[in-house]
C-alpha cells in the first residue's frame, strides 16, 4: 500500500500540475486569446480610375465585414447594388476591383482595368438600393438589403479618381483549441490530486478475510492450534507495521489483490482524462474544419436561384414611384411638359404634353389621372436581368378613384425608370396574382403554357374595338361594371349614325414596342402594352365641311375641314391571358384612351 508521504507528495504534485493546466487552458482564452477582428488593406501602389468596385467575395468573406474605411479625396458616393448592375453600370470605364483578400489575411487583392478615363456620376441611379455620400472619409457598416449577392461602388464625380485608399476589418475566425481540453485535464488533475490522500480508507483491510475456526478435515488438532497461533504472531506484526507505515505485506500480496483498488482508481483517471481530451480535441477539430456549405462553389440550384433574382426591391420600387409620382404632379401643376421629362417617356408623356396643350385653350377638357406613389397596392418585378427592363406597380391615391396601373421602362443601366404608361384599374376588376419574389417576363409571341401569346392577346383586343362582331367578343371579356370596349364601340357607332355628310373609318392596331407580358402565379399571363386607335373622318362630297371637336382643332390648327381629319389616340391597356387548358375567357384589366394627335388630309 502507498504510504501517507508518498501519497501526500502525489497529490501535491497533481494539484499543482493541474492549477498550472488550468491556467494555461484560462490564458488561451483570455490574455493570450487572438484579437477579435483583423484588418486588410489595399495597396497604396493601384493606379488611379474614376471608379472602384468592391466585390461580393470580399463582402462575403468570413461572414462579411464588419466594417469598411475608405478614405478619398473630396465628396464621393458609396453605392449598393446586385454585382450584374454594378457591372452593367461600369460598362467599359476603366476601374480597380477589390476582389479578395491575401492568404495571410492583411492585404485586400486588388485588379485593375483599362477603359474609359471617364464616367457619368454614379449618384441617383435606380440601379442603387442604397447609397451614403461622404466627404474625405467614409466608415461604412455593410448590411445585405436582402437575400443573394451584392457589390458596392465607389467614385467621385465620375471624372476625378475614385477612392482607393480601403480597409476592410472582418471577424477574426482564429481558434485557441487547446483552451478547453486543457482546463478540464486541469480540473481532473485537481480533483485527482484532492482525493488521492484519502484513498486508503477505502482500501485498508481489504484482501485479507478471517480465516474460519475449527477443525478442517479430520486434521490434528495440536498442529491446529500451532498454525492458529502463528497466524496470530503474523497478524499482530502486520498490524504493527501497519500502524508505522512499512510495507512488509507478501510479495504475492503486492503484484494481487492489496493494490487493485488504488491501481483501479489511478487507470479510471487516466481513462476519464483520455477520454476528455480525445473528446474535446475532436470538438475543437471539428469546430476548425470549415463546413461543406461553405465552399465557394455553388450549386446548380444556388446558381438558377441567383438568376431569378428580382429586377428591385420594395424600397427601390418605393423610392422610384415617389420620385415619378414627384416629377408628374410638378408638370401636372405647371402644364409644363419639361417637369417630366426626367421621369416620364413614351406614351405618357407624349399624352399628358398634348392634354396640357389642350388644356391650355379648352378649359372643359379633361385633366389627365393624376400618379400616386401613398399607397402601393401590388407590383409585378421582372427576374429578367437584361436590358429594356419592365415593371409594374398598382396603386392608389388622392385624385384616384380606382387604382392604376403604371408601367415603367428602363431602357439601359445608366438611365432611370420611367413612366411609359398609365392606366385605371376597370371597376370591379382585380389585378392577377403575381409570383413572390419576382417573376418570369417572356417574349410578346411566347404561347408556351398560355390561350394566346401577348401579340395574339392585343390583337384581339383590336379586333373587339374595332368590330361589334369581332370573332373574339366571347374570348376576350370585360366586368359588366367597367365597359371600356363597349363604351368604344358605342361612340363609334354614333358617330357613324351622326355624321351624315362624312365617311368615318376606325381602327385600333396594336404597338409591338410596347407590349411586355409576365407570368401569374396561375401559370397564366398579364400583358400590357399600347394600341394607336384612328379615327379618319372624310367628307362624303366635295365641298361638304366636317366639325372638328375642340380639343382636336387644337391640335390640327382648325375647327373645320372639307378635306378629311385624322385623329389618333394612345390607348394603354392590361389584359390577362388564361393558362393553356383553361376554358376560361381573356380578360380586360385596365384600359385608357388619350388624343396624342390631329391633322388635316
Amino acid at each position: 500500500m502507498i504510504g501517507i508521504p508518498v501519497r501526500l507528495k502525489t497529490a501535491v504534485s497533481l494539484v499543482l500540475l493541474g492549477l498550472l493546466t488550468l491556467l494555461a487552458g484560462i490564458g488561451q482564452l483570455t490574455f493570450w486569446a487572438p484579437a477579435e477582428t483583423v484588418t486588410a488593406s489595399a495597396p497604396g501602389d493601384s493606379k488611379a480610375a474614376p471608379l472602384t468596385v468592391i466585390t461580393q467575395d470580399v463582402l462575403t468573406h468570413k461572414g462579411g465585414p464588419k466594417q469598411i474605411s475608405i478614405k478619398g479625396d473630396g465628396k464621393f458616393v458609396l453605392a449598393v447594388g446586385r454585382p450584374d448592375d454594378v457591372d452593367a453600370w461600369v460598362g467599359k470605364t476603366a476601374h480597380n476591383s477589390i476582389t479578395g483578400v491575401s492568404a495571410d489575411g492583411k492585404s485586400l487583392q486588388v485588379a485593375g482595368t483599362d477603359g474609359e478615363a471617364t464616367a457619368p456620376s454614379p449618384a441617383g441611379s435606380d440601379l442603387w438600393v442604397e447609397t451614403e455620400n461622404a466627404s474625405g472619409q467614409l466608415d461604412y457598416t455593410f448590411s445585405p438589403p436582402a437575400s443573394g449577392n451584392w457589390s458596392l461602388l465607389l467614385a467621385s464625380d465620375g471624372t476625378k479618381p475614385a477612392p482607393s485608399s480601403v480597409s476592410v476589418t472582418f471577424a477574426n475566425d482564429a481558434t485557441m483549441p487547446w483552451a478547453v481540453p486543457l482546463i478540464v485535464i486541469g480540473a481532473i488533475l485537481i480533483a485527482a490530486g484532492a482525493a488521492l490522500p484519502f484513498v486508503s480508507k477505502f482500501t485498508r483491510g481489504r484482501g485479507r478475510g478471517a480465516r474460519p475456526n475449527g477443525p478442517r478435515g479430520g486434521g490434528n488438532t495440536e498442529t491446529e492450534k500451532e498454525t492458529d497461533k502463528d497466524t496470530a504472531e503474523v497478524t499482530e506484526n502486520e498490524s504493527d507495521k501497519d500502524i508505522i507505515g512499512e510495507d512488509t505485506a507478501p510479495e504475492d500480496t503486492k503484484k494481487g489483490t492489496s493494490g487493485g483498488p488504488v491501481l483501479r482508481i489511478s487507470l479510471v483517471a487516466a481513462a476519464v482524462v483520455t477520454a476528455l481530451v480525445g473528446g474535446t480535441a475532436a470538438g475543437a477539430q471539428a469546430a476548425e474544419s470549415p463546413s461543406p456549405s461553405g465552399s465557394a462553389t455553388a450549386s446548380p440550384a444556388e446558381t438558377a436561384g441567383a438568376q431569378a433574382v428580382p429586377v428591385l426591391v420594395d424600397a427601390q420600387l418605393k423610392r422610384i414611384l415617389d420620385q415619378v409620382a414627384g416629377a408628374v404632379a410638378a408638370g401636372d401643376a405647371a402644364r409644363d411638359a419639361s417637369k417630366l421629362t426626367p421621369r416620364v417617356d413614351g406614351t405618357e408623356l407624349q399624352v399628358r404634353t398634348q392634354n396640357y396643350k389642350i388644356r391650355s385653350q379648352v378649359a372643359t377638357h379633361e385633366a389627365r389621372m393624376p400618379v400616386r406613389s401613398s399607397k402601393l397596392l401590388g407590383s409585378v418585378i421582372s427576374t429578367q436581368r437584361t436590358w429594356p427592363r419592365t415593371v409594374i406597380a398598382v396603386t392608389q391615391g388622392d385624385g384616384n378613384v380606382v387604382p392604376q396601373v403604371l408601367t415603367l421602362v428602363q431602357a439601359s443601366p445608366r438611365e432611370n425608370y420611367k413612366l411609359k404608361s398609365t392606366s385605371p384599374l376597370q371597376p370591379g376588376t382585380s389585378f392577377p396574382a403575381i409570383p413572390l419574389g419576382g417573376t418570369a417576363q417572356i417574349a410578346a409571341g411566347d404561347k408556351s403554357g398560355l390561350q394566346y401569346s401577348g401579340t395574339e392577346a392585343l390583337a384581339a383586343l383590336g379586333d373587339r374595338l374595332t368590330k361589334a362582331d369581332s370573332a373574339f367578343k366571347d374570348k376576350l371579356v370585360e366586368g359588366t361594371n367597367s365597359p371600356y370596349i363597349a363604351d368604344v364601340l358605342d361612340y363609334q357607332a354614333s358617330t357613324v349614325k351622326s355624321g351624315t355628310n362624312g365617311d368615318f373609318t376606325f381602327t385600333h392596331t396594336p404597338s409591338p414596342a410596347d407590349t411586355a407580358v409576365f407570368r401569374t402565379s396561375d401559370g397564366g399571363a398579364v400583358v400590357v402594352g399600347k394600341l394607336d386607335f384612328d379615327f379618319t373622318s372624310k367628307p362624303k362630297a366635295d365641298g361638304d365641311t366636317l366639325t372638328v371637336d375642340k380639343a382636336a382643332a387644337v391640335l390640327a390648327g382648325g375647327d373645320s375641314t372639307k378635306v378629311g381629319l385624322v385623329q389618333t389616340f394612345s390607348e394603354s391597356v392590361a389584359i390577362y391571358i388564361p393558362p393553356a387548358g383553361s376554358t376560361a375567357p381573356m380578360k380586360l384589366v385596365a384600359a385608357v384612351r388619350g388624343l396624342v394627335g390631329a391633322s388635316f388630309k
